[in-house]
């Protein structure tokens, strides 16, 4: 059955001086209604550049984008990478939503915070400015807001980081869409904070039957939200599988790296955290094999010499598990035990 959102062999760079930017290679994902699809890596890994290619945020001058992003609506399926780019503003903030990363700089000085979530109310619903304050009234109600009635009219400077988050969910929430792609929302936010959105954005998806993509490095707001995860490396996908699949049996020496990055206190041992070595690569000049070789542990077991020459297929290991590793799985298992 087909789900809400289906990315197929997406592909999205950048024409440069230096060279092609290759962010994002050959990226396929879906997520339904209902569903949180987690997507992590390190910066620069192709996370936040292919989910701006499905809201169509690209500018189509300086960037070269293939393959396909469906959306399976009621009316029928679009996709919004082939769509007229009047098809996809109309579904932008409709059917579709997005939280900024930093709503400091997302949100705009000059107006108010009830004046910015009543424009996208007014894009879509007939009303006076009246009816639009009051929508936007209701909306910080809805994310929490206390004395949302006075706040309303409040500028973004006034109100505390975590109060920019809720109000940047207000805006993105205002039009009830079926997709929201939310990057990075708990950034910058203290502990007790970023707990609270993530219960938030928990409680509105049950709410409003959501489909919930969610951009992050903080493998500990995976672990509490999301009911799949895509690992990013390079500008591709290199694992994906729940998050059972992901943090008890992973397949791919980069998962395994950012899993040992995480700090432990379950065990009641100390322990010094495994920094994963090298820097990420080059997106102008990705290796000819495997992009994370270079940095692998591991790659040395694999004979053949594939990770330097061949890039890894993204392979089925079982119930929606993938990965894309030349080291079979029983062989990484091995040695991570003798390693342990």
């Amino acid at each position: 059955m087909s789900k809400f959102l289906e990315v197929t062999n997406l592909n999205v760079s950048f024409p440069t001086q230096d060279g092609e930017v290759r962010a994002s290679n050959e990226v396929s994902y879906s997520v339904d209604l209902g569903e949180t699809l987690a997507i992590v890596g390190e910066s620069g890994s192709g996370k936040s550049v292919s989910n701006l290619a499905v809201m169509g945020l690209h500018n189509p001058t300086r960037t070269k984008i293939t393959g396909s992003a469906v959306l399976n609506l009621a009316e029928g399926p679009i996709d919004v990478i082939s769509a007229p780019a009047e098809t996809v503003r109309r579904l932008r903030g409709k059917a579709m939503s997005m939280i900024f990363q930093d709503p400091m700089s997302a949100l705009h000085p000059f107006y108010t915070i009830g004046d910015q979530i009543a424009e996208g109310w007014h894009l879509y619903n007939k009303g006076s400015k009246k009816d639009g304050i009051k929508k936007a009234t209701e909306m910080l109600e809805i994310v929490g807001i206390p004395d949302a009635s006075s706040r309303v009219h409040d500028y973004p400077h006034q109100f505390s980081g975590g109060m920019r988050q809720r109000a940047m969910i207000a805006m993105a929430l205002v039009n009830n869409p079926s997709l929201l792609i939310a990057d990075e929302p708990t950034t910058a936010l203290d502990v007790t904070v970023q707990s609270q959105i993530l219960k938030l954005l928990k409680d509105l998806q049950k709410e409003f039957h959501m489909a919930i993509i969610l951009i992050t490095h903080d493998l500990g707001v995976v672990a509490e939200v999301a009911d799949r995860i895509c690992v990013m490396y390079g500008g591709r996908i290199v694992e994906n599988g729940t998050v059972d699949d992901i943090f008890y049996r992973p397949e791919h020496p980069y998962t395994l790296g950012l899993l040992n990055s995480v700090p432990r206190i379950s065990d009641g041992q100390s322990h010094r955290l495994r920094a994963i070595p090298g820097q990420p690569p080059s997106l102008i000049g990705l290796p000819s094999g495997c992009a994370f070789q270079p940095r692998c542990e591991y790659s040395s077991k694999v004979t053949s010499g594939a990770c330097n020459s061949s890039v890894p297929s993204l392979s089925d290991k079982g119930s929606g598990h993938h990965s894309r590793c030349h080291l079979d799985v029983a062989d990484l298992n091995n040695l991570v035990k003798d390693k342990a």
